[in-house]
């Protein structure tokens, strides 16, 4: 006789927690050096602790939140050393997807390319500092699957985890009215086949404004 057991919910528990913190970190939602407690991220998303102390750990391994010796849960406060390791990083990845990206350009790309950027213009216009955040990296996002080199993009989305937080400080800091100058320089880069272009427009894009945060 075959006994039918209930699946064991903690892994999908655990992954909905990840997924959901690892998210609302990537957008800035959180501020950097905010403390975060296992109980408090249970009571979040209505799991046990088991799951937020999984998470956890995964998302401390990601960099996406620091742990200290104390034990004190954290997300991170970037010095200006890493700030510019994180913005060099930006500028090899993205570049590189960028320009593996260009030769499948259509047209439809473009167009929602153009789409999303008139959405980021409505977010700095609403003042919303996580939607403008989460827009500009679907406007990165949707270009560079292009790319079609999906280790490559996993790489450039660990850096934006680790970037989140301080993503948030610098909007609050540029006080933005409309979208990013060099997105309509990527766009028309696209629209010409201009590689040398595309690459300068998204290298200025992704390393300008962290600049702005470095004392």
């Amino acid at each position: 006789m075959l006994i039918q057991t209930r699946p064991d919910p903690s892994p999908s528990a655990h992954d909905r927690v990840y997924r959901g913190l690892r998210t609302r970190i990537m957008h800035g939602e959180i501020p950097p050096g905010q403390s975060l407690t296992l109980r408090g991220i249970g009571k979040d998303y209505g799991v046990s602790m088991t799951p937020a102390r999984e998470a956890v750990r995964r998302l401390v391994a990601e960099g996406a939140l620091s742990l200290s010796a104390s034990g004190r849960v954290a997300t991170p406060d970037l010095s200006n050393d890493r700030i510019e390791e994180l913005a060099a990083l930006r500028a090899l990845i993205e570049v590189e997807l960028a320009s593996r990206a260009l030769p499948r350009a259509h047209i439809a790309l473009i167009d929602r390319l153009q789409a999303i950027n008139t959405l980021i213009s409505h977010m700095v216009e609403q003042q919303d500092g996580s939607g403008y955040i989460r827009a500009n990296l679907e406007f990165h996002r949707t270009l560079y699957l292009r790319a079609q080199a999906p280790a490559m993009l996993a790489m450039a989305e660990t850096v934006w985890l680790q970037l989140g937080p301080t993503m948030r400080k610098l909007y609050g800091r540029m006080r933005r009215r409309e979208a990013p100058q060099y997105h309509r320089l990527i766009i028309a880069a696209l629209k010409a086949g201009d590689e040398p272009g595309l690459r300068l427009a998204v290298r200025s894009d992704v390393t300008q404004g962290l600049r702005m945060l470095l004392t």
